[in-house]
């Protein structure tokens, strides 16, 4: 059969349909772009904002409306939607099978039952089924996601993702390095390790796993030219991450630390388990080990309760720290989360839109400044691919987006490129005679 799917949601996610499609390739089917030339169409959904809930039932009602066309078509829901509203999402006519996102190991046999009419909800556990030898269908033929541990513990008290995702629950180490030296053999020189919690892992192993010993093992492999991980947790980032991350420069120099607020009063609010006091010490104790980290982080403006002067405190935070990227979020309440449950959703939508508009133009301001340092220095990148006018786009290991015209043989190479002009956002800049770095 002739499948396509449609992917919601972070990286996890584009992993989760990778391995899906790799499956299903395996077991002779075919992964198309077009939903109008497929057999099956699978949305791979996410649940952590409203919006991206919002733009699967928008695609439903569209496949809805091709499958009146194609009146064979099958369609699946896979991902944190399916698991936050499997029976809604069962009961709608268009939909053929939801499954749960520890459950895609065994998407080949579940696309066998569907194509023999069965309208079916399997949530069922999995995970130990993928492993280094379950085929992945990449879209980018030098870099490739691996994900490292499933789940998270933390229960912040606005996010979804310990319900839809389920504990955590971490690969074995010679499982992923396994992997990781298979891709290293097909020529892959990047490779991101993904968790919710990336930090967290090897902790449910009782084994000595971790996230430092496992990109210190890594290291050993040497056609991996940059080692990048998501997401960190700051209550989690070691002393021996740090020591890891400074001992070589094929470790990604990029550390997203989400923040989520500088109020104390807020952080307790959320459940972080940690106050703005041991945050900075841990931005202090990286940027003194590791003084060309570039740090992100995300922020939920007008969470319950927060005051003028909580976000104040939040403001501040961002200009002292002067973050190289800011994910901005206005808070919405997630069904089925502490906070949507016990917390009175008070701060107007008005508040939530000045606040967020703001603290974009402060970022804005603060990118503009960062990136001047940049003007006129010549920056090792890893082409990843072209855009829409045709210039290459590379990244450098503190994932600063670079812009610069050349031919499509580059992309996959290692090439210094000298920036001539900034903005808030990328780096322009030129290759002198397209040099590859070795």
């Amino acid at each position: 059969m002739k499948i396509a799917f449609k992917t919601y949601g972070c990286q996890m996610n584009v992993n989760d349909t990778e391995t899906m499609a790799g499956l299903l390739i395996e077991a002779g089917h075919e992964i198309v772009e077009k939903e109008e030339e497929a057999d099956v169409v699978i949305v791979n959904t996410c649940a952590v904002r409203e919006k991206a809930e919002k733009k699967l039932y928008g695609k439903l009602g569209r496949l809805k409306a091709l499958k009146k066309k194609n009146k064979t078509l099958i369609v699946g829901v896979a991902g944190c939607v399916a698991e936050k509203e499997k029976e809604k999402l069962l009961n709608r006519d268009e939909v053929n099978f939801v499954i749960g996102t520890r459950s895609i190991a065994k998407i080949p046999e579940f696309l066998e039952r569907a194509a023999k009419g069965e309208k079916f909800l399997e949530m069922s556990d999995y995970l130990d089924e993928i492993n280094w030898s379950t085929p992945r269908y990449h879209t980018n033929n030098h870099h490739a996601w691996v994900t490292i541990i499933y789940g998270c513990n933390k229960f912040c008290s606005y996010c979804i993702v310990p319900y839809t995702r389920g504990r955590e629950k971490s690969r074995p180490m010679d499982d992923i390095l396994q992997e990781v030296r298979t891709l290293a053999n097909k020529g892959y020189r990047e490779i991101t390790y993904l968790g919710q919690n990336v930090d967290s892992y090897g902790k449910d192993r009782n084994d000595g796993s971790n996230l430092a010993a496992l990109i210190r093992k890594t290291l050993e492999i040497p056609e991996m030219d940059r080692i990048w991980y998501l997401t960190s947790y700051p209550k989690d980032f070691s002393d021996e991450l740090i020591e890891v991350i400074a001992s070589s420069d094929r470790v990604s120099r990029s550390i997203h630390l989400p923040i989520q607020s500088g109020s104390d009063k807020i952080l307790k609010a959320m459940n972080r388990g940690y106050t703005k006091g041991e945050y900075l010490k841990l931005i202090e104790k990286i940027k003194t080990k590791i003084p060309d980290a570039s740090i992100s982080t995300d922020i939920i403006v007008g969470f319950p309760g927060e005051t003028e002067e909580d976000y104040l405190e939040t403001k501040e935070l961002l200009e002292s720290i002067r973050y190289e990227r800011v994910n901005l979020a206005m808070y919405s309440p997630r069904e089925g989360t502490v906070s949507a449950k016990y917390f009175k959703d008070d701060v107007s939508h008005e508040i939530k839109v000045k606040r967020l508009n703001e603290l974009l133009e402060l970022q804005k301001r603060i990118n503009r400044e960062i990136n001047e340092a940049y003007k006129a220095k010549e920056l090792p990148i890893i082409v990843e691919g072209t855009l829409k006018d045709g210039k290459l786009y590379g990244r450098t290991i503190n994932n600063k987006i670079v812009i610069f015209e050349g031919p499509k043989e580059l992309i996959g190479q290692k090439l210094s490129v000298k920036i001539g002009t900034v903005t808030a956002g990328p780096l322009y800049g030129a290759v002198e005679n397209h040099s590859v770095i070795d």
